[in-house]
């Protein structure tokens, strides 16, 4: 190990020779402990020679210009084998030097360098370092780096060294012999390229053993000779120094000629770029930083101020951007609502530097997390220092804001996509078409399907269905018309859903017929209805109170197996309601009870609407306490038909107590029932009561 390491500082760099002529001072007094030095700098003189055309160490020359260079000598083997050791070594050792030092400049680390190679030729060549001044003393530990170095370089090359002798053994002819004669008997792929390398490495093994008995053999003939006097014996002289070297020093790493002064330049600007591309390893979190942290993790995110506590882990642990993403990353595993606090707190950190897509991945979780007013503040706060949405938050926001149905934000987020040249892909047009469609606007959501198409983005079946079912749900036949022709153009062939969408459509506006006829299309194609489906068919009779051919087709539809179910009895409940039938009505919820099945809420909205109509108050309250306890999933539709059911039973002050809760679900009543509301409450109840006789006696 001390041969190479003199060989190394023998053949020192034009950088050391630079620095040696040119010492750098060093800004500040260093005193390393561990991997450091020990003596600070201001124990090293700045002028330690005088005379600068000499320097009194034999190993670090100054390069004269007025004399010409010596021209280079041929390289032999082992000096191509030592240029590879050095080209490594300093690799390394100034890695090191870097890992300790990372906020140093880079000719302060350079200067460090040189004290460590004087250091390691003084103690090589002691006569060398009696004329100059004493070196600055080197720790115990920067010792055992540099022979740690050493031996990791060396085992480096002697990898390498045998990969290519195993290179050499695998084009070797017995190997390749035995390769064919494998592939004839049937072995192939990676078993075969397995058999490769193990006969070449015992090829290799065979011939190193053989090669190591030959050594010992001439060993062993030379000592013989020896004992008999055939060779004399002549001591080996003291190398009292180490020939000093003449020339340019030629570094080659891979064929290519790293002497040149420009690879400095080259390695200056490829330690900044890794800077950008190579992501930093976040710093162990031991010690004190370590208890800082679990203080953190026990934080109250509503009560507690983080402020101090993060001021006080940046202190223990230097913290960087990375150290504080890696932070954050243990929080949200620990708790969410902390980690919401700590991310907006640190995006007025200094040391975090928060760019675009820190903002952007805040937002997302808060909407994520439903958190619509914090996602905004986030933004707000974004803008307010001067940073544009990116294209990646423009995605957020139009998924946020269709999530919480906010339409116009939804499309202003839309639009600056368009305006940044982006092309939206599904998920996008998904969440606007989402949109469009829950604010009750599917014909823009059927436009935005069209411009998919001349964009050459085929929607999904979800898509055209959510479209579909906006038109059936507004009764709107012609649109529903226009999605299925589109789906079929496209490719989808009808199914039970589209059928009972279309169905419904019909139904909602009204016209039996046409459904009827959808209907039989569906039966004749071999596609067997559902509860839902014959429910939306026998509503489209009831509509027009064709009682008789809705009776027609269940009886029909009894025949091939179906059995009417919760949906199908509610709109039949609700019906016979209408029409007074409580008996009828009763029966049927008492066969659905017997059958195992639960009644539905749409049954109890119209058991309540039939028994205040029929004016059965006692029933008529037993249904309304079991919806007044499920009022946070009724729909506007079934509170207007429950308030319009009281109001006709003259239930005024259960009626004014569902529309109070109507109207704190957000839900409004048509202008018809509110009429009749209020008018009810301005008429006493017992003139309501009085029966009217006409004047003709009837």
């Amino acid at each position: 190990m001390r041969t190479l390491t003199s060989k190394l500082f023998c053949k020192t760099s034009p950088l050391l020779h630079r620095l040696r002529r040119n010492p750098l001072p060093l800004p500040l007094p260093f005193l390393l402990s561990g991997k450091t030095l020990i003596r600070s700098n201001h124990d090293y003189s700045s002028n330690p020679n005088p005379n600068p055309e000499t320097l009194p160490s034999r190993f670090l020359q100054p390069i004269t210009t007025n004399s010409p260079p010596s021209p280079p000598a041929a390289e032999t083997e082992e000096d191509a084998n030592m240029n590879e050791f050095l080209s490594r070594f300093v690799y390394s050792i100034r890695g090191k030097i870097s890992e300790a030092y990372p906020d140093l400049p880079r000719d302060t680390r350079d200067s460090m360098l040189l004290i460590i190679c004087q250091n390691v030729i003084a103690r090589l060549d002691p006569a060398a370092a009696a004329s100059d001044e004493p070196p600055i003393d080197l720790s115990e530990d920067l010792w055992k780096t540099i022979l740690d170095v050493s031996a990791s370089v060396n085992e480096a090359m002697r990898r390498d060294r045998v990969r290519a002798e195993l290179r050499k053994y695998l084009h070797c002819d017995e190997v390749k012999q035995m390769c064919r004669f494998a592939g004839e008997v049937g072995i192939r792929g990676d078993f075969l390229r397995e058999l490769r390398f193990k006969w070449a490495r015992e090829k290799m093994e065979e011939v190193d053993f053989y090669r190591e008995l030959e050594r010992m053999r001439e060993q062993a003939k030379k000592e013989e000779d020896m004992e008999k006097g055939l060779i004399e014996v002549s001591e080996k002289p003291k190398i009292t120094a180490l020939p000093q070297r003449k020339g340019k020093i030629r570094y080659k790493i891979y064929g290519l000629d790293m002497s040149d002064p420009k690879w400095a330049e080259v390695s200056e600007r490829l330690e900044e770029a890794e800077k950008h591309v190579v992501p930093e390893e976040a710093r162990p979190v031991v010690g004190r930083s370590k208890r800082v942290e679990d203080r953190i993790m026990d934080l109250d995110p509503v009560k507690d101020d983080l402020k101090p506590v993060f001021k006080e882990f940046e202190e223990a642990l230097s913290a960087k951007r990375v150290d504080w993403l890696a932070l954050l990353d243990r929080i949200k595993e620990h708790n969410e609502d902390l980690y919401f606090k700590a991310a907006e707190l640190l995006l007025d950190e200094q040391t975090f530097n928060p760019t675009t897509r820190d903002y952007s991945k805040l937002i997302d979780a808060h909407s994520k997390a439903g958190r619509i007013q914090h996602a905004e503040r986030t933004l707000n706060k974004m803008l307010e220092k001067g940073i544009q949405p990116d294209v990646l938050t423009s995605i957020v926001l139009v998924h946020m804001y269709s999530t919480a149905g906010d339409l116009n934000k939804t499309k202003e987020a839309f639009e600056k996509l368009r305006q940044e040249n982006f092309q939206p892909d599904l998920r996008v047009y998904r969440s606007v078409i989402t949109a469009y469609v829950n604010a009750g606007m599917p014909k823009q959501g059927e436009t935005l399907i069209r411009e998919m198409e001349e964009k050459g983005l085929k929607p999904p079946r979800e898509i055209y269905l959510q479209v579909l079912r906006a038109f059936a749900g507004g009764g709107q036949v012609d649109g529903a018309r226009r999605i299925v022709c589109t789906m079929q153009f496209a490719g989808i062939e009808p199914d039970l859903e589209s059928y009972k969408l279309l169905i419904e459509a019909y139904s909602q506006a009204g016209d039996p017929d046409q459904a009827r006829g959808h209907f039989d299309d569906m039966m004749r194609s071999g596609i067997k209805p559902d509860d839902q489906c014959a429910a939306s068919m026998v509503s489209a009779y009831g509509r027009k109170n064709l009682l008789d051919k809705a009776v027609d087709l269940l009886l029909k539809l009894e025949k091939e197996g179906f059995e009417p179910g919760s949906a199908t009895i509610a709109v039949l409940v609700g019906w016979f309601g209408k029409l007074k039938l409580v008996e009828e009505a009763e029966l049927l919820v008492k066969k659905m009870k017997e059958g195992g099945e639960e009644v539905s809420l749409e049954v109890h909205v119209s058991l309540c609407e039939m028994y205040s109509r029929a004016g059965n108050e006692q029933k008529a309250r037993q249904s309304l306490k079991i919806l007044e306890g499920r009022k946070n999933v009724m729909k506007g539709d079934q509170f207007e038909r429950v308030v319009s059911g009281l109001v006709a039973g003259r239930l005024l002050n259960d009626a004014m107590r569902l529309y109070d809760v109507m109207q704190e679900r957000g839900f409004t009543l048509s202008e018809s029932v509110k009429v009749g509301l209020m008018a009810a409450q301005s008429i006493p109840r017992h003139e309501s009561a009085k029966k009217k006789i006409p004047k003709d006696g009837w």
